[in-house]
C-alpha cells in the first residue's frame, strides 16, 4: 500500500508535467507570435521598398531641369524681327526665340558661329533688369537691351568670350537680343533705334 508520501510525490509529479506541458505550449505560443510578427514587418517593409522603387521609376528625372548643358542646343522656332535706325534704315534679322528654362539658360552656348542675320530675342515675362553672362559661349555677341516699346535702352558690343562677368542692361527691359558680335557697329544700329517684332506689338 502506497503512503500519503507517495501519493503526494505522485502527485507533484503530475502537477510539474501539467505546468511543462503548459510552459511549452506558451513557448510554442510565442514563436509564433513572433514569427507573425516578423513575416508581418518583412512584408511591410518589402511594400515600402516597392513604393520607392515605383516612385524612382515614374519620376522625370529632375537632373533633365537642372543640369548644366555641354553641347549647343537644336535650332528653335524663328520669327522675323526688324530694326530701324534714327535715319530709317531698316536691317532684317531672323531670330531663335527660347521659351522654356533650359532653351534660355542653354541660350548661344557652344555655338561657334553666329550668322549676321541671325540673333536670339530673350523675352523676359516683365520688364526687369537684364543679366546676361557669356559662359560657354565660344564667340563674341552684340547684346541689345529692349524696352517694352521696342526702344533699344542699351547695348552690349563685343562681349567677351567664355565670360562669367555679369552683362547687365542697368534699367528695367522687357527683352534682350543677341547678334553677331560687331554687327551694331558694322550697320550703325544704335540706343534709341526702334526693334519691329511681333512681341512687341508690331511685325
Amino acid at each position: 500500500m502506497k503512503s500519503k508520501a507517495s501519493k503526494g510525490f505522485i502527485f507533484e509529479k503530475k502537477q510539474q508535467k501539467t505546468f511543462d506541458s503548459l510552459g511549452r505550449g506558451s513557448a510554442s505560443g510565442n514563436a509564433h507570435q513572433d514569427k507573425k510578427v516578423f513575416l508581418l514587418l518583412f512584408f511591410q517593409k518589402k511594400q515600402v521598398l516597392l513604393a520607392c522603387l515605383c516612385f524612382l521609376l515614374l519620376t522625370p528625372p529632375a537632373l533633365a531641369q537642372d543640369a548644366e548643358p555641354t553641347g549647343p542646343q537644336p535650332t528653335l522656332p524663328t520669327e522675323p524681327l526688324t530694326i530701324i535706325g534714327d535715319d530709317g534704315t531698316k536691317h532684317q534679322f531672323t531670330v531663335e526665340l527660347p521659351v522654356t528654362q533650359i532653351q534660355q539658360d542653354t541660350g548661344e552656348m557652344f555655338r561657334t558661329f553666329i550668322p549676321a542675320d541671325h540673333g536670339m530675342l530673350f523675352m523676359w515675362p516683365q520688364p526687369q533688369v537684364s543679366e546676361m553672362w557669356m559662359k560657354n559661349c565660344p564667340v563674341p555677341e552684340d547684346m541689345l537691351f529692349i524696352g517694352a516699346d521696342g526702344t533699344i535702352k542699351g547695348i552690349a558690343e563685343m562681349t567677351v568670350p567664355y565670360s562669367e562677368k555679369t552683362i547687365s542692361s542697368g534699367v528695367p527691359v522687357m527683352a534682350t537680343l543677341e547678334l553677331q558680335g560687331g554687327i551694331t557697329a558694322a550697320l550703325g544700329i544704335s540706343v534709341g533705334d526702334k526693334v519691329i517684332a511681333k512681341q512687341f506689338g508690331g511685325g
